[in-house]
């Protein structure tokens, strides 16, 4: 299982560009205002949400990102989103994130699972627990 704890202090390329993390039904977060209006929606609509705290930088983070973007159009009833942990540190720091990527899986915009890792089998399993619990 792969983690990041750190950013790296000096890259030799800009590489981090050419892998997509934001596709398929994922929503990238860029604001505390989209965080609170996505929650808002997903609370409406009696959705569970998914948030990624991902790195552009992070190994791991880009090796899920498939599998994440891929998942969110298998399960349109579930809100998935994905905040740059650089781009809304500050953001990101409230929720205490220790290693990238962090998956939290909220309802009515409360935690009620986790999964700190890029560790596909888990994401799927937790995600196919969910789905069957929904109505």
């Amino acid at each position: 299982m792969g983690i990041c704890t750190a950013k790296p202090l000096a890259r030799d390329n800009d590489s981090d560009h050419d892998v997509e993390l934001v596709s398929g039904n994922v929503q990238l977060i860029t604001t505390k205002e989209s965080w609170d209006q996505k929650l808002e929606e997903a609370r409406h609509d009696g959705k569970i949400v998914i948030a990624n705290f991902s790195a552009t930088w992070c190994d791991p983070c880009k090796m899920i990102a498939p599998c994440y973007c891929e998942l969110s159009k298998k399960h349109p009833s579930i809100l998935f989103l994905l905040v740059d942990v650089d781009e809304l540190a500050d953001f990101s720091s409230s929720w205490d994130i220790k290693a990238t990527p962090t998956f939290f899986f909220l309802r009515d915009g409360k935690e009620f699972d986790k999964l700190v890792g890029a560790n596909k089998p888990e994401l799927e399993k937790k995600i196919a627990a969910l789905t069957k619990s929904l109505p």
